[in-house]
């Protein structure tokens, strides 16, 4: 069988492939040579912003292996959607659950006002916070969040959760519906934001809901930059609103300068490097997923067009 695989790290990913499974024939290169081998390659693996571009030019594959969580490139309304298409999942849940668990703890422990003292030659002494106790609100309890809540569940801080729709969930105390954001995050002393891009999503931080912010909260953003009005952020940060922001996704990537989140006080931008792909994860969820399409089972991580996800 032929793969296309189109990766940055493609050298990675055919390392381990044939490795793993060498009677696979393996397709890589630059952009133009993968056009001139598309179409004889009936299984696709790669990033979604590559391949939407080879799917606008005409070629389709029957199934698409993203090796991103999100797709958003890939539900354009000029794309073709009569193929299969599945998300990276189950392969972000522990190194998601490090970046928020970092960034909580270095809030608590207050580590840029440490460093400050430092470089001041200013002997901090204060008391550090502490996790224990802590109310998080995870927006999102899809697999990613729920493996979040799962490593944060030692910390012994209280878990609730937002969802599309209510439900029972481990460790979460309760999972309430996205209509329910509102009165949540009025008693969170952290909000996670894990939420995809849908309609739904989008433009939910806006200044009515950050008002309803604790000025001690911290919003965490490691879903995707739509779902935050930046002006908005912006203003609530500056007004004491809320006590910080951790924004590791934005609505243009790489952010322009002059952008007020490069200013934006009491605010953290990591880059969109909150949960990277880890190649060796993601060639075992490749290969998993191969034996089921080989077999005509499901799919793991299956795209439902209509629902963006």
């Amino acid at each position: 069988m032929r793969v296309l695989i189109a990766e940055q790290d493609h050298a990675e990913y055919q390392r381990l492939l044939q490795r793993a499974a060498p009677q696979l024939e393996l397709v890589t290169g630059e952009d133009s040579a993968l056009a001139e081998q598309a179409a004889s390659c009936p299984v696709w693996l790669g990033e979604p912003d590559r391949f939407a571009n080879l799917l606008r030019a005409g070629h389709k594959p029957a199934w698409l292996q993203s090796t991103w969580a999100g797709i958003t490139p890939l539900l354009a309304e000029d794309l073709p959607r009569d193929y299969q298409l599945t998300r990276a999942v189950g392969v972000f849940g522990q190194i998601m659950a490090e970046y928020v668990l970092c960034h909580m703890l270095a809030h608590e422990r207050e580590l840029v006002a440490r460093q400050q003292a430092q470089r001041e030659q200013r002997w901090d002494g204060g008391l550090p916070g502490s996790l224990a106790g802590r109310r998080v609100l995870i927006v999102g309890c899809g697999e990613i969040g729920a493996a979040v809540a799962r490593f944060l569940q030692p910390f012994n801080v209280e878990l609730s959760g937002v969802a599309s729709s209510p439900r029972s969930l481990a460790p979460f105390h309760e999972v309430a519906a996205l209509d329910e954001l509102p009165r949540l995050v009025a008693q969170a002393d952290y909000v996670v934001n894990l939420l995809p891009n849908t309609p739904a999503t989008r433009d939910i931080y806006d200044a009515a809901l950050l008002a309803r912010f604790q000025p001690s909260a911290v919003l965490i953003n490691a879903g995707r930059g739509t779902a935050v009005v930046d002006e908005d952020l912006v203003a609530a940060l500056a007004s004491g609103g809320l006590a910080a922001a951790v924004i590791d996704v934005c609505r243009e990537e790489p952010l322009p300068a002059g952008h007020p989140f490069w200013t934006a006080s009491n605010l953290t931008l990591t880059g969109h490097s909150a949960a990277p792909t880890l190649p060796h994860l993601l060639v075992e969820l490749f290969l998993a997923n191969l034996q089921r399409y080989r077999a005509g089972a499901a799919l793991q991580g299956l795209v439902d067009f209509a629902r963006g996800y």
